[in-house]
């Protein structure tokens, strides 16, 4: 009996086709600790090269700080800091009430939508809301209410951080597309520049009184979960790092599914998969959220990323130190099991 054959007019046919003979450089290749501690070497070096490069210099980070803004339990301040030549990242840092001593700190980023005002509580009339609404949950409120300094920042491309035609086109409208196709047309990544803009973020916080440096956290939801898995990968100074509807296979998601364009980082099938880059925070704290009626981080990729994201964890001797949860919704936070993990990670 003869095979169906694809539709040749079917382009995911042809895209899944050619996933299959795909061979990944640098996938996880598992042996004794020098083979893997020069897998990680090698895998480092090559996805910093694939995201930019991402620059070598911290340069100074001209700190400018808001007014205070008063808050139930804590203060709202905005920051803005130098992440770049001629570039400036923004944020809101909010620093719990009645700190003895340091604590730890979480950075914040913000998903697809109008920016990280909408994970401070301000809506989009710019007025104080009372309730955490909107998919995002006022995330960033809820890691202050647990007592952690919360820095959120705003990815390039949304919020704060939009051209003067976005601007005049109301909150909900961004950059993004625009600002990504820059950045490719330079030879970069738009997911570089903002995952550079987290890292200056941990430099940020490492100057403040009231962090302890040892223990920084990263929690992001979709976009901003995909920045907080490249940047933990990378930066060793984040100690566990929370992804919410975000880390799933490439192949099942942004190989397959339509996605924003800055998701994508050229060539990159050619070296990894979402796994292998999880495979890069061993032996730190990996947590993946994600609802099972998440169309556009489909259930079955995310369970084989986590299976083999716990693999790559476990031959590193980092047995346990993925962890996950599956609830009943779409692509939303949830956090309900995911804050009482990074209070034990955090030892908070």
């Amino acid at each position: 009996m003869s095979m169906p054959t694809r539709d040749p007019l079917d382009s995911l046919a042809y895209a899944l086709s050619r996933y299959e003979d795909v061979q990944r450089g640098l996938a996880f290749p598992g042996g004794g600790p020098g083979l893997i501690a020069e897998w990680r070497a090698s895998a480092r070096a090559k996805l910093t090269e694939l995201l930019g490069p991402l620059p070598t210099r911290h340069n100074p980070l001209q700190v400018e700080i808001g007014q205070p803004v008063r808050k139930r339990g804590y203060t709202r301040s905005t920051v803005t800091y130098t992440t770049h030549p001629d570039m400036a990242s923004f944020g809101y840092l909010l620093i719990p009430d009645g700190l003895n001593g340091r604590v730890p700190a979480v950075v914040c980023v913000p998903g697809h939508g109008r920016g990280v005002d909408d994970l401070v509580g301000i809506g989009t009339d710019g007025s104080e809301r009372e309730h955490k609404d909107g998919y995002q949950h006022d995330f960033a409120v809820q890691c202050v209410e647990h007592g952690y300094v919360t820095l959120a920042i705003e990815p390039i491309g949304f919020g704060h951080r939009r051209d003067p035609s976005a601007r005049k086109s109301g909150p909900e409208s961004s950059s993004c597309q625009p600002t990504a196709g820059v950045a490719l047309m330079l030879g970069e990544t738009i997911l570089g520049w903002r995952v550079w803009d987290a890292i200056r973020s941990l430099d940020y916080l490492e100057t403040r009184p009231e962090v302890d440096p040892t223990r920084m956290a990263m929690m992001g939801i979709s976009g901003g979960g995909t920045i907080t898995l490249y940047a933990a990968a990378l930066d060793e100074r984040i100690k566990a790092a929370v992804v919410s509807c975000s880390f799933c296979t490439f192949r099942d998601s942004i190989y397959s599914v339509s996605h924003c364009i800055d998701n994508y980082v050229p060539g990159i099938l050619r070296w990894f998969e979402a796994a292998d880059i999880a495979g890069l925070i061993a032996p730190r704290f990996l947590f993946a959220e994600n609802g099972l009626d998440d169309t556009i981080f489909p259930e079955r990729g995310v369970r084989v990323a986590l299976k083999e994201a716990e693999r790559i964890f476990s031959e590193q001797g980092a047995a346990g130190r993925v962890d996950h949860h599956f609830f009943d919704a779409g692509h939303v936070f949830n956090g309900s099991r995911a804050f009482p993990r990074l209070k034990e990670w955090l030892g908070a």
